[in-house]
């Protein structure tokens, strides 16, 4: 598989300012919390990573301005994506994840790379860090995955110091990855009460209204990352194996053979439709970056 990166449409405006104090952990939402990490450490989110959207981490740390000396926090790191390019610029980065298991193979990453990290394991709900403590805050196809979304915007706007940057980069709700969640969510448990859909990060306007006034100057672009499997097939196939939300709702269904073709039939037919004459899919991203309000 292979993968590269177009833009396609911008924005720009203007907004302002929220948040003093950490949230508080909402101890009825421990269980699922605790589900989202071992779904998260299921399959082999490293290699998605590393094979089919590895740009993303450098284009995310270059849209944000990253710098030698900044202060950085990762939200939602998974095995660092982003981390990594923003480290080897010379940033003080510190990654943090949910899932244990994304930590430990984050942090081997780095330690093998010769990079300083901070890693941590923490909800981007309730994030360990004091107010103002960064100069970027970033996020790459990570905290748009934290189920409540008021809460994890509430926190990235916390912990940025006034005029520091902010930069998420989220899968669009028409983009390929959205319609794959699309056609799991049939195959899938009910998500927990309260939660929002993942891929709404990839709506500007729904990111605007999260941030409200706590940002100013912000910047908006969708673009598209070219991506190459095998076949259809191969796509379900390492989707099925690698991908912690896959992998989890297929073991929901592991025991109706039924319900499992039909997943299988769904993915494949969602990776032949995107695909086109060339062989490539183009998944559709957002990426938003704004400034914190003093």
């Amino acid at each position: 598989m292979t993968t590269s990166t177009t833009s396609t449409t911008g924005t720009t405006s203007t907004t302002r300012a929220t948040g003093t104090t950490p949230a508080t952990p909402d101890p009825a939402d421990a269980a699922v919390k605790a589900r989202h990490a071992t779904m998260w450490g299921l399959g082999d989110y490293a290699a998605v990573a590393r094979d089919v959207i590895p740009e993303l981490g450098s284009t995310i740390v270059d849209a944000a301005g990253v710098a030698r000396g900044d202060r950085v926090l990762d939200v939602a790191a998974g095995t660092g994506n982003a981390t990594l390019p923003a480290a080897r610029i010379g940033a003080r980065v510190v990654a943090a994840d949910l899932a244990p298991a994304l930590v430990d193979v984050g942090r081997r990453a780095t330690a093998d790379a010769g990079l300083d990290v901070e890693w941590h394991v923490a909800d981007a709900e309730a994030l360990p860090f004091p107010d103002a403590s960064f100069d970027v805050v970033l996020s790459c196809v990570g905290v748009m995955f934290a189920p409540h979304h008021e809460r994890s915007s509430a926190e990235l706007l916390r912990v940025t110091r006034p005029e520091g940057r902010i930069a998420l980069l989220s899968w669009t709700p028409s983009g390929f990855i959205g319609r794959l969640f699309g056609v799991m969510k049939p195959f899938a448990p009910p998500p927990p009460p309260g939660a929002s859909p993942a891929p709404l990060w990839g709506d500007e306007s729904h990111v605007r209204s999260l941030l409200g006034d706590g940002v100013t100057g912000v910047e908006a672009t969708r673009a598209l990352l070219d991506v190459r499997f095998d076949s259809p097939e191969a796509f379900r196939d390492f989707f099925k194996t690698a991908y912690g939300p896959t992998v989890a709702t297929y073991r929901s269904i592991a025991e109706d053979a039924d319900r499992v073709a039909a997943l299988d039939a769904g993915l494949a037919d969602l990776a032949r439709e995107a695909t086109d004459a060339d062989g490539l899919m183009r998944w559709e991203y957002l990426l938003l970056t704004a400034r914190r309000a003093g």
